[in-house]
């Protein structure tokens, strides 16, 4: 199939609804079928996945019962899985050779692949290795496909677009979570054929992709080198803070209900469809929201809620209740999407790539040796570690409070440093 080159796709984007090849409005160019930027984010969005939803359903049950893991393992694992997010500003120069959309589906290959071939190696040295491979392709991925939304969605879709991105991963973690339990509970079928199974599809869904979409273009040449800019200071600070606290959730969260509660591989999956199903309806509503109330007041009600729940996590001692507060921090994650569209409206169009890559950096700094650090806390004190993602959650809502209600360049913060197209109070 050819591969031709359609132009002026950034920011303008068609709205799903009216990919009819005509022009709607002042939109710009509306695409024939369903060959068009959105359809092709939301589809990427939902082949991730297939393979990484199979590996965060299995992982705890499988690192302690196959590779006899503690809290001191899990902890190393998972900092050595942020070491490749740490390094996402590398992407900056691979795209000096490839262009933001073949490295997306050239990532999503890796990340499948490493999922694939995990159970092969149930070990601990075999699992650090694997998830680094897996995490290679996953950061990658997910840096490409965040510069891709913000350069091909227009700032008045963005949040929506985003939300649909969301909810296409939700509905494509529903799927696989419900196969896992079916292979796990009802064929009784090996940890590495399901391992193999979901990296399987990822891979599958990539080739897929690659050969249907076409190659399309930027309406902003980016900037092809590392990028720090004064006035993106907030943005920095929100997204280093999302990257400390989400760890908690990542790594300890689901750690709780294993090592606690006693939930099983099956229990876990079971969870995880809820948060899931939860999220294939309310993530486009979520964007919708943003849209509507603006990115400061989305964040400042975001990170209210999740320090009210680590907090509870510290305290908590009947596993509903622990499966409720799982669930609930789950449903708080859509509402991170304003970071991302708060930066796309103070951002120069050409920074975006760039700073996409610079970003996952500053999200994993933190990333990479919370997991181990608070690995170690948790042999004394798992309470201490959920009370310091409070306080995490606390910090980020005093910075949520200097989000502007209507940022844009030269509007970035309330207080601070504008830069230099600040217009003088």
């Amino acid at each position: 199939m050819s591969k031709e080159i359609i132009p002026e796709a950034s920011n303008h984007a068609a709205p799903l609804g009216d990919v009819t090849g005509e022009k709607v409005g002042d939109s710009g160019p509306v695409y024939k079928g369903w060959r068009n930027p959105e359809v092709l984010l939301i589809v990427m969005a939902a082949a991730m996945p297939l393979s990484f939803s199979t590996w965060m359903a299995l992982l705890n049950n499988f690192s302690v019962e196959m590779a006899d893991f503690t809290g001191r393992e899990i902890g190393i694992l998972q900092s050595l899985r942020e070491i490749p997010g740490f390094l996402a500003f590398t992407a900056i120069f691979v795209l000096l050779v490839l262009r933001e959309q073949t490295f997306a589906l050239l990532s999503l290959l890796v990340l499948g692949i490493g999922v694939a071939i995990s159970g092969y190696f149930p070990t601990v040295i075999g699992l650090y290795c694997t998830t680094v491979l897996m995490s290679i392709g996953f950061h990658y991925f997910e840096t490409m496909q965040q510069a891709l939304s913000l350069q091909w969605v227009r700032k008045d879709r963005t949040a929506m677009v985003m939300g649909r991105q969301l909810s296409a991963k939700s509905m494509a973690s529903l799927i696989m979570f419900g196969m896992v339990w079916v292979m796990l509970e009802i064929f009784a079928v090996d940890y590495r054929y399901v391992y193999l199974f979901g990296g399987s599809l990822t891979i599958a869904a990539a080739l897929f992709v690659w050969g249907a979409f076409p190659k399309f273009s930027d309406a902003h040449p980016q900037t092809k080198k590392l990028i720090l800019r004064k006035r993106y200071w907030l943005y920095y600070a929100l997204t280093f803070m999302s990257g400390a606290r989400r760890q908690i959730f990542t790594v300890f969260a689901g750690f709780l209900m294993v090592e606690k509660f006693g939930y099983d591989a099956a229990t876990i999956t079971l969870l995880y469809l809820l948060n899931h199903v939860i999220n294939m309806f309310l993530a486009p509503k979520i964007g919708k929201l943003i849209g509507k109330w603006g990115e400061r007041r989305a964040l400042v009600f975001e990170y209210t809620g999740l320090f009210i729940v680590f907090v509870s996590y510290a305290f908590v001692e009947n596993h509903i209740l622990a499966g409720g507060l799982y669930v609930i921090d789950h449903m708080f994650f859509a509402l991170a999407i304003a970071i991302k569209t708060y930066f796309q409206k103070i951002a120069n169009p050409a920074d975006i790539s760039s700073t996409a890559g610079v970003s996952f950096t500053i999200n994993h700094i933190a990333a990479v040796f919370i997991p181990a650090a608070f690995g170690l806390l948790w042999l004394v004190s798992p309470s201490a570690v959920f009370l310091a993602g409070g306080a995490m959650a606390f910090v980020s809502l005093v910075l949520a409070l200097n989000v502007p209600n209507d940022p844009e360049p030269g509007n970035e913060v309330v207080r601070g440093y504008k830069g230099p197209e600040a217009v003088p109070a």
